[in-house]
């Protein structure tokens, strides 16, 4: 395969499960190539820091032996390797967390955070793995993990602003998924469990997953893979306004389970990547999706790197 360059072209960078691997695409071309494999691990979501030589991951550890979906042991990681994939390494301690999902890298301040989903929690760390800090607890874990109400899935970050917004997606294909924001700093005198500040912004969703925003215009996108007669296997966009958010609306549908989602500004196309291994393009005003890329496997986590890496 083709060595991508990213100085030269835009880049994807896909995680694939089952085999677990990351892999660079450029989205125009379609020349692709492993940067690693991470066999006996479930990768969901990815951020890549091109200054740092950097690729970030979540890792959400091993999966019940009577279902896929469901991860119920506190061994999840984040995890990190440069980007040609050498010196791989787990940043954070075993046990220190259940099911990290979708991650967002604060490059500027060398933070990451990232929603775990069965231990029911939002976490920040540095980029070394360092300072662990819960910033919400939505339940105690292991009591209260089984209910899917309080999973937390999909997080974006707003700097600027001061907020973090996250998904809650319910149960499959309930119709009962959550969106949700809060500052992105935790209170003085407040605890992850009893912060007052958490604002539910939408509600009855299909199954809402991860979130991207687009900043200039003020917009939050994000995927749903739940059922298609209630809107599901969507992405969807809704304007975000000061209390709240305004105009949600579908901008594509027939994906399989859609799961990743980032954004190409520049070039208004947004990149979804969905649980039947496909990774498609789909204008972010809407419009038909285009399939660029099967992976072997199901795909989760995406990101998009522009040429130059900035």
């Amino acid at each position: 395969m083709t060595k991508l360059n990213y100085s030269k072209a835009d880049s994807l960078y896909v995680l694939q499960n089952l085999p677990g691997a990351i892999i660079a695409l450029d989205p125009d071309n379609g020349e692709v190539q492993k940067v690693i494999s991470v066999p006996n691990s479930a990768p969901d979501g990815v951020q890549v820091d091109i200054p740092s030589n950097s690729i970030y991951w979540t890792n959400m550890g091993a999966a019940s032996p009577a279902s896929f979906e469901v991860f119920p042991n506190p061994d999840g990681a984040i995890e990190r390797c440069d980007l040609d994939g050498r010196n791989f390494k787990v940043l954070t301690k075993k046990g220190a967390f259940v099911t990290p999902k979708q991650m967002q890298l604060d490059a500027a301040n060398g933070l990451i955070y990232f929603c775990d989903r069965e231990g029911m929690g939002i976490y920040r760390c540095r980029t070394d793995g360092s300072a662990l800090t819960p910033l919400l607890r939505t339940g105690q874990w292991p009591n209260d993990t089984d209910d899917v109400f309080r999973h937390c899935v999909g997080i974006a970050l707003d700097v600027a602003n001061g907020y973090l917004y996250w998904t809650q997606k319910g149960p499959p294909d309930g119709g009962r998924g959550r969106i949700f924001r809060m500052g992105i700093h935790l209170p003085s005198n407040a605890t992850p469990q009893t912060r007052t500040d958490v604002q539910l912004l939408i509600d009855n969703l299909p199954e809402p997953v991860d979130l991207e925003i687009d900043h200039d215009r003020r917009q939050l996108y994000w995927t749903d893979r739940g059922a298609d007669a209630s809107g599901g296997n969507t992405l969807n966009r809704a304007d975000i306004t000061a209390i709240g958010l305004a105009n949600p609306h579908v901008l594509a549908s027939g994906l399989k389970e859609a799961i990743g989602i980032t954004l190409d500004l520049k070039r208004r196309r947004a990149f979804v990547a969905d649980l039947s291994g496909a990774v498609r393009t789909v204008p972010m005003d809407g419009g038909s999706f285009k399939t660029i890329y099967q992976c072997a496997g199901p795909a989760t986590g995406v990101t998009f790197v522009p040429a130059g890496g900035i």
